[in-house]
């Protein structure tokens, strides 16, 4: 069913109020109210939340539990402009994911800024990886997954991987991700008046949080400018109504042009991260992510 304008209006306001990006600096309120709504709008019936540490991080695995893929496996980084986020927060995210696909998702929480700056998160998602590869998992039989600071994250581990010439995963999924911290594209401009969840104020504090002082064009900080040939097929999905349209645009553009097979689909209306909403939409876009998972799979 179409979404008219009033209703997508609304439910644009009732995110601004849930996400309370703005309206709670305090990051232990933020990080506190974020668990609470995963845990409140993520947790399924049908679906073992499994708790294991993986030196001293703790982490989770989403499971279905009916019969299902375990061949591969889905490494989720979550987002929260590497200020707040968690395993639980991400499950709005992971749950659906796991059902959509019937494979198993791989979260964990990895250090936070301001307290751990860059690169503690990128060495926790090395981690991570490394775990999965512990458990006898190949490079190929990952896809690694993430919406936002996330998506940065699994672009970050993608090109840390490259470098060491090590094998990469077989592919990437990325919802509104943040590739650009030096935020030089126009939708900055063009969105910052339509955006129910970010602003500019807020994501310069995530940016001093996690990387003040530092070279903000390192492509281990803003992927948007890192070397990009080789890497595995990426699909993108972002929403037409945020701040961080270009860095999805042009990341699309900078793989197209770096030859690695990309797609992006950009949702008319819709706002950062719209996938974690209980609509159709988001639904329907969770699907197509495993559509572009089976099709990289066969």
């Amino acid at each position: 069913m179409a979404v008219s304008s009033r209703q997508n209006q609304n439910m644009m306001n009732l995110i601004r109020k849930v996400h309370g990006l703005v309206e709670r600096p305090d990051l232990t309120k933020h990080r506190q109210s974020q668990d609470r709504i995963g845990a409140i709008l993520g947790t399924e019936k049908g679906i073992a939340y499994e708790e294991t540490e993986v030196d001293s991080m703790s982490c989770e695995w989403v499971k279905v539990e009916r019969a299902h893929l375990k061949r591969y496996v889905i490494l989720y980084c979550h987002g929260g402009g590497y200020s707040t986020g968690s395993t639980v927060y991400a499950r709005t995210l992971t749950t659906k994911l796991a059902e959509s696909t019937g494979m198993d998702v791989f979260c964990f929480n990895y250090r936070l800024a301001p307290e751990c700056k860059f690169p503690a998160a990128a060495e926790d998602a090395m981690k991570a990886w490394n775990y999965l590869m512990y458990l006898g998992y190949g490079a190929r039989d990952v896809i690694v997954a993430g919406d936002s600071a996330g998506g940065n994250l699994a672009l970050s581990l993608t090109l840390k991987l490259k470098e060491e010439g090590r094998m990469l995963p077989r592919g990437l999924a990325l919802m509104s991700p943040w590739t650009d911290l030096t935020k030089s594209g126009k939708s900055y401009q063009t969105r910052s008046s339509v955006d129910p969840v970010l602003d500019q104020e807020y994501l310069d504090r995530m940016i001093e949080n996690y990387a003040g002082g530092m070279e903000l064009t390192n492509p281990y900080i803003s992927p948007l400018f890192g070397k990009l040939e080789g890497l595995p097929p990426v699909y993108i999905q972002v929403g037409d109504n945020e701040l961080l349209l270009s860095d999805s645009t042009q990341l699309h553009k900078n793989l197209v042009k770096a030859d690695v097979s990309a797609r992006i689909d950009i949702y008319k209306g819709m706002w950062h991260v719209f996938q974690m909403s209980p609509l159709k939409n988001a639904y329907d876009a969770m699907n197509k992510i495993a559509e572009f998972i089976f099709d990289i799979c066969r």
